[in-house]
């Protein structure tokens, strides 16, 4: 067989036809030209005026940052800002940098599914409305609500051809069958039925929404960092995949449903496995956190950086913590997970704070808040005096409510102290990371990649696709019985910005 430059000659060069000649049967198999929208969907890539079928998924707090957003959108690859847990100023003051900087360039922001706080939801929508943000990265939904079903129709119209258009795209992303359903499926009536008599939309609006379903793109989403069912792709994408076909056919959308798949996701291997499975788009997150561009501190970057497939843990979660949800994060270098398991515990033993034995309040005082209940209850009444002021109220009467929102405090600023990479607190830094941030590292072991100051988020997603895509063209040589081992080797090496420019351009 050919030696390896040779190979990566003619594997890099997927314009045209080569015939590749194996010494070992003497014979020649071909090697077809290959574009590189033959990998994904192509409209899903036109549609949203992407280059590649690839999109860097919302983390919360602002971890998905305006940064890592502007760094993809220069390479016309779709980031999501990581919306969650921020205040509507503070998203405000992202989307109006981002709209600036990037002109008619692509990007998204997260709308999460908010059930503690509904009118957070609300104001979110309204904004990305009046913003005219018109892709969102839908997540954490275990139903439609108001917000998200407004947001979605809200500008729908038939163009001059007659064709229906919906401005505003929704990139659901679900691990339930149930819940992938209802957004592939039209808006219930009754919603529309509710925002029509409440004034949100017109009579045309809502009659013509009945022909569209709530999201046209839908994310399978296995194991992954924050929130997840920890569902495994090889059974759950075939699942929905089967669901997309089934609706599709049943409703007769114009513009046809779109599957693409997130979590576990970090190498080109894996890459290649969810193209395989017939998955339209990636979604990457654990090892976006990683890179130069991301909200969250050094501190953590390098963490992250040394991770193995193991050193991930579920905790509970700090925006539906009463509810038992629970959130995969980083157990390595930190106490948080065990931690964050503890006040759980103690909130579904006890009725109220009073009712906490002193010894364990001793510890909650003394090892997790490092201050008294009642100077966090105080921090966390000034908090939500300005964010919710209801909610205040409840806990007058909910002796059960006003412990949830003081152990929330410890849960929410968690992620905070992670972030910031705060001083004396890296015992309980709340990092979401999935397996696959494990996965990624021994990937990019012995390369540049390796270093957290060479993961750039263009470059690591660049990485993944074009290995992908190798890995592809590298299946068609082995259907045909050529052994393809050194192939193989050279599609998964580490490539750099240099080399990938070079690729693309002579391609």
């Amino acid at each position: 067989m050919e030696q390896v430059p040779e190979i990566s000659k003619l594997m890099w060069n997927f314009s045209e036809n080569h015939y590749v000649k194996d010494t070992g049967v003497n014979n020649e198999v071909l090697l077809p030209a290959t574009p590189l929208e033959s990998l994904g969907n192509r409209d899903f890539c036109r549609d949203l005026g992407l280059r590649l079928p690839l999109i860097a998924g919302a983390m919360a707090n602002g971890i998905a940052s305006e940064d890592l957003v502007e760094s993809l959108a220069a390479e016309n690859l779709l980031g999501v800002f990581g919306a969650a847990g921020l205040s509507i100023n503070r998203i405000r003051e992202a989307v109006q940098r981002l709209k600036a900087n990037l002109a008619s360039k692509p990007f998204g922001v997260n709308l999460i599914h908010n059930p503690s706080e509904p009118h957070w939801e609300w104001d979110l929508v309204k904004l990305l409305v009046e913003e005219d943000i018109q892709i969102v990265e839908a997540s954490a939904f275990m139903k439609l609500t108001l917000p998200l079903v407004y947001y979605r129709v809200k500008g729908i119209h038939r163009d001059d051809n007659g064709q229906i258009v919906a401005p505003n795209k929704i990139i659901a992303k679900a691990s339930r069958v149930e819940i992938a359903e209802k957004f592939f499926s039209p808006p219930p009536e009754a919603m529309l039925r509710s925002l029509y008599e409440d004034g949100y939309i017109s009579a045309a609006e809502a009659n013509l929404a009945q022909e569209i379903p709530v999201a046209q793109y839908l994310t399978a989403e296995a194991d992954s960092g924050g929130h997840t069912d920890n569902r495994p792709a090889l059974t759950m994408f075939p699942i929905m995949k089967a669901l997309k076909d089934r609706l599709q056919n049943l409703y007769d959308y114009e513009a046809k449903l779109c599957l693409g798949m997130a979590g576990g996701i970090s190498t080109p291997s894996s890459a290649a496995s969810a193209f395989s499975m017939g998955a339209a788009y990636i979604m990457l997150g654990s090892v976006m956190q990683s890179c130069v561009e991301s909200g969250t501190s050094k501190k953590v970057k390098q963490t992250l950086s040394q991770v193995s497939q193991a050193d991930v843990l579920m905790a509970p979660a700090a925006d539906m913590f009463e509810m038992g949800v629970q959130v995969q994060v980083l157990k390595k270098g930190t106490m948080f997970p065990m931690r964050a398991k503890k006040l759980f515990e103690i909130y579904k033993t006890y009725a109220s704070i009073e009712d906490i034995p002193a010894a364990d309040r001793a510890t909650l005082e003394g090892q997790i808040f490092r201050k008294s209940l009642d100077d966090v209850w105080k921090e966390t009444k000034e908090f939500f005096q300005e964010r919710d002021p209801d909610k205040l109220e409840y806990c007058e009467d909910n002796p059960k409510l006003k412990m949830a929102l003081v152990f929330r405090w410890y849960l929410g600023l968690a992620s905070k102290w992670a972030n910031e990479g705060m001083d004396g607190r890296e015992m309980d830094y709340q990092v979401w990371c999935g397996s696959a941030m494990g996965a990624f590292n021994e990937w990019a072991k012995g390369s540049f990649l390796e270093k957290p100051e060479e993961r750039r988020a263009p470059l690591v997603a660049m990485n993944l696709f074009l290995g992908a895509f190798a890995l592809q063209r590298i299946g068609i040589l082995k259907a045909q019985g050529l052994s393809t081992q050194q192939w193989e080797y050279l599609a998964e090496q580490p490539m750099t910005r240099d080399e990938i420019s070079k690729i693309l351009r002579e391609g």
